[in-house]
Parts: C-alpha cells; structure tokens; sequence
C-alpha cells in the first residue's frame, strides 16, 4: 500500500530534478539565514549558485550534532522564532540539548513521511495503532502518533511505563498495531504474559520498531513470539524524527528514504569521500524541504548503504541497508541518546570520585540496562556504608534527571577498574554479544 501514489513511485530522473531544485533552494535559504552556514560556504569557497547538478553536493560544508550544541538553543534556525510552532530535542554531551525546532510546514511533512512509512509497514485507516514511544521532548511518540492520524487509523498515546497495564490496553482497545523501540515490544509482551494475556491471542498483526539497534536475530524472535510483522523505522530528531526512512512489507530489504525530503548520501567517514551505491559507510542526509532547521550534508555516524535497484513495492526512492554500527560512541538505550562524556561530566560534579570509571550495558528481560561502576578515593572509600549508599542514590536520580534513563550506580575500591595502556575502556556494551 502507497500513502502518497505519485510522490512514491517517481521516475528516477524526476527524483533527480526535484532534488537538485530543493537542494538549491535549501542552499539559498541557509546562506542568506543561518550565519553559521554562511561562514561555512565562505570558508570553502562555495556559493549557492555553484550548486549547478546533485554531484556538486560534495562543495558544500558537513554538519553535525556538536553544531547543534554550539549553537544552543536557536543559532541554526533558519526562520524567525515566531514562525516555530514546535520545539523537539536531545540531550548533548557537555549540559545543551540539540534543540529542533518545527513551522507548521515541517509537521505536515513529518506527519505526510510519517504516514507513508507506516502504510509501507501495511498500515491502514482501520487499524488502532498503540504508540509507546516516549512523548515528549523525544521525537519518537508524536512522530509515530501524527502519522497514523495522517493515515486517518485511531491512536492510543499510551508513551512508555506501566507495562502490565499497557498490556490490558492493547487487548482490551483491540490494538493492531503497535509503535515503539524493539525491546520494549518485547517487555510489554512479557509483562503480557505475566497477567494472563497472550499476544498470539490479540488481533495485534504488525510491529514498527525503531529508535534503537536491533537484528535480524531480534526480529524473527519478535515475530515467532508475538505473531507479528516486526517492521524496521529509521528517524533521527536533527533530521525530522521517526520517518525519514521505512522498510516496505512486500521485501523486508532495506528501508525506503523518501528522498523528495532528504538527500542521501554514503561516505568514507574517515576521509569524508562519497562512496558508491552498495558500499557501506556513514549516511550522509541533507533536508530538502525542512524550514525550521535544515541542515546541509548532516553526518549521521550510523554506517550503512544504499541500493538504488527497484523494489518490487513499486517504490522509487532508494533504500539504505540495516544499520551496522556507529562511527562515534554514542549508546541508545531503551530509544535515548547516552554518551560516556555527560555520564562522566555529572560523576565528576560529586567529590571524592576519581576519573576511572566504567559503563556497562546489559539487556536483562528484554530491556537494555545501564551500570555505571566508578572509583573512590582512598578517603571516600574509608567512610560509613551508609555515605557511600547515600552517594549511590544521588547520583542514580541525577543521572536519571539528566539523560532520561534509569541506572545502577556503584561506587568500586580505588583501583578495582582495570586500566589500559591504549585508551581507557569505558563502555562494556554485553548486547553485542547476543547479535
């Protein structure tokens, strides 16, 4: 099923020209808006009128998250704040979120890709979709939430939390679809279980998943115990949010990146070459039609590639692989954004711990965990057990204030961490282990 027939299966070279004509528009706009582009295309050299074919994307500058963060809250905003009806955001490294901001335009865009994904994924006006993303200032719960109702289907903004009762909603308001991150489907299928509810025996019949790594391993699991079509969603918040790419149900074979709306590119993350179709890589995305905060060539760091053969969905637009990795350190866990810096940054605001620390990530039940272990000086760790507890509580609720995710905090003896010769090993990441 196609939400939008024409735009869909748009010849190849129509793409193409519906491209280069917003990639010159977007150009323009930024140059004459944002002084931080300006600067950018100056410094290489570059102005809009030299951007004469798609393959002159490669004159134009890179951007990426820290940009966002130097220019906390509003410097990359491309319109008068006045025209901004929405805020959305993630948290950064060093204290400043990446704000986003959204015109009235771009969410009836985001809501109209939305739309499209979900219908690619076999959605329809008839289904009740269960939305279990988190809402908020994460993008994941309205996004998902303002494409079903593009679709005309009925939504229940259930968000996340309250698993067992989430359960008793899914079964009682006969949900058919279900929206959120893969190991959260699959806790709220345990929490099912655990009161008596069986999602074989709920008209539940597909899953759109995203937000966070997950296998195809996963996906077979998800199905064989939910019953499901588990459906693979590709979004990041710089970019718009859940939607900028969807796998098709008719192949499963990569997910579809609506490229009237972004333009994609693969590079050498290391030497910033482009790369050809099929060669894996960091995904590039340049916002075509974004007003509020486009952002020109913006480096994702997830590593993938793109196949341009047809799909036999009859779809047009380009496909981008399974994600493989990340080129940076960045965690998600449970659908947020975690880096080791702000994790450090708040151990270090607390005295009497020392820079060894560790962080260790588990799936325990379906959920993704988070452990921080760090050191103790010789004279915190010489004080009552009852400090020390006293330490752990606080940190766990400011680390759980700061980033949005629940973790365990223990305080280790000095020296109990291992050290290394080369560079220091923060994250213990035990999910790989399962892929």
């Amino acid at each position: 099923m196609l939400f939008n027939v024409r735009q869909e299966t748009l010849p190849r070279e129509e793409i193409e020209a519906l491209q280069l004509r917003r990639l010159r528009n977007v150009c323009e706009r930024v140059y004459a808006n944002v002084p931080f582009y300006r600067k950018q295309f100056e410094a290489l050299g570059v102005r809009p009128a030299d951007v004469k074919s798609l393959a002159d994307v490669k004159l134009l500058p890179f951007s990426e998250k820290q940009d966002l963060r130097n220019h906390y809250p509003y410097g990359l905003f491309a319109v008068p704040k006045d025209n901004i009806v929405r805020l959305h955001a993630s948290s950064g490294t060093t204290g400043k979120a990446v704000v986003l901001g959204y015109t009235a335009r771009d969410l009836e865009i985001w809501s109209e890709i939305a739309a499209r994904s979900l219908m690619a994924a076999g959605v329809t006006r008839s289904d009740i979709v269960h939305v279990a993303y988190g809402y908020g200032l994460f993008t994941g719960g309205l996004g998902a939430h303002g494409g079903a109702e593009c679709i005309g289907a009925t939504v229940v903004p259930a968000s996340g939390g309250a698993s067992r009762r989430q359960a008793h909603l899914m079964r009682d308001f006969g949900a058919t679809v279900l929206c959120c991150t893969p190991t959260y489907a699959l806790h709220l299928w345990e929490a099912g279980l655990e009161v008596g509810i069986d999602f074989h025996d709920l008209p539940l019949r597909v899953g759109v998943f995203g937000a966070e790594p997950w296998t195809e391993a996963m996906r077979r699991d998800m199905e064989e115990k939910m019953g499901i079509d588990a459906m693979n969603i590709y979004g990041l918040t710089e970019i718009m949010g859940p939607g900028v790419a969807m796998e098709c149900a008719a192949s499963k074979c990569g997910l579809h990146v609506w490229e009237d709306h972004f333009l994609p590119e693969i590079i050498d993350p290391v030497t910033g070459e482009q790369l050809p179709p099929g060669e894996t890589g960091e995904l590039v995305l340049t916002t075509l039609t974004k007003e509020g905060v486009p952002l020109i060539r913006f480096r994702t760091r997830d590593l993938t590639s793109l196949d341009y053969s047809p799909c036999i969905c009859g779809r047009t637009h380009a496909r981008i692989a399974r994600l493989r990795g990340r080129t940076d350190d960045m965690l998600i866990i449970r659908g947020v954004n975690v880096f080791p810096q702000q994790i450090e940054s708040l151990l270090m605001e607390s005295e009497g711990l020392t820079p060894n620390y560790q962080i260790i990530v588990d799936r325990v039940d379906n959920l993704d965990t988070l452990e921080v272990r760090v050191e103790v000086s010789d004279t915190l760790f010489a004080d009552e057990i009852r400090k020390l507890q006293m330490l752990e509580t606080r940190l766990q609720k400011n680390i759980k204030e700061f980033l949005g995710v629940s973790t365990k905090v223990r305080l280790m003896e000095p020296h109990s961490i291992a050290r290394s010769e080369g560079k220091a090993l923060r994250i213990v990441d035990n999910r790989s282990k399962e892929l």
